[in-house]
């Protein structure tokens, strides 16, 4: 538990930056993401966010700051798809991963796996359990299940919160009246919005999208050029 404790403290107040890439982008190469997982670190991130065992074994070799670390797999009929289950989790925590991420909301898993026993499997693996939520009920469940962290990352990625307001900062401050380490995840775009989740409780935050996805970053810039030609 100490052990836990410390990395906990490490990461607090602190950016997390998220180094994926989706299917097919250019920079969808273990080699390519080692390397921004190395300039993340040199830019002063705390933690990594990394999908996919090869991705996760290429950033170690690299670059020694926590991993937070996820299997992406979609399985037909059903929602979650972050480690949705104890396969995943597996694959995860071999690959030396010190926090396993899974979809915690309360949307049904394969083989009707619960909450609970995704934690206890990733806690009696030896890594942290952090639980990806959309909902306040998700916080409060996965908290009775024994998450070590909750975080606001599925937040407007689900039905019932699709077109929320990103960051979802009410997530966090009500998560953080659960008196558990939150983690602010998704629509975090500038430091501004990551300082207010800090504000509005979040231990930590999440960055990826504005930070690490080439393709959007220059798909802003290229529109908003090509809106100001036609001005």
């Amino acid at each position: 538990m100490s052990a836990n404790r410390d990395l906990l403290d490490r990461l607090r107040g602190g950016l997390i930056v998220s180094v994926q890439a989706a299917a097919g982008s250019a920079l969808d190469d273990p080699i390519a993401l080692a390397a921004m997982a190395g300039a993340a670190k040199a830019g002063g991130a705390v933690a990594l966010r990394i999908a996919g065992e090869k991705n996760i074994e290429a950033i170690r070799k690299r670059v020694d700051l926590p991993v937070i670390g996820i299997v992406k797999r979609e399985y037909p009929g059903y929602e979650p798809y972050i480690t949705p289950t104890l396969r995943e989790v597996q694959e995860v925590v071999r690959c030396g991963a010190e926090i396993v991420a899974f979809d915690a909301t309360a949307r049904p898993r394969p083989g009707g796996l619960g909450v609970a026993e995704i934690v206890g499997a990733v806690q009696q693996a030896g890594a942290l359990a952090m639980a990806d939520c959309a909902l306040p009920a998700d916080g409060v469940a996965a908290q009775a299940a024994g998450a070590d962290i909750i975080a606001t990352t599925l937040c407007g990625y689900t039905k019932e919160t699709a077109g929320c307001a990103l960051p979802a900062l009410e997530l966090v401050r009500q998560f953080r009246e659960l008196d558990a380490f939150v983690i602010a995840e998704g629509g975090i775009h500038s430091p501004a919005q990551g300082a207010a989740a800090l504000d509005a409780g979040a231990g930590a935050v999440v960055v990826g999208t504005a930070i690490t996805n080439v393709e959007w970053l220059t798909g802003e810039y290229a529109r908003a050029l090509q809106r100001s030609s036609r001005a």
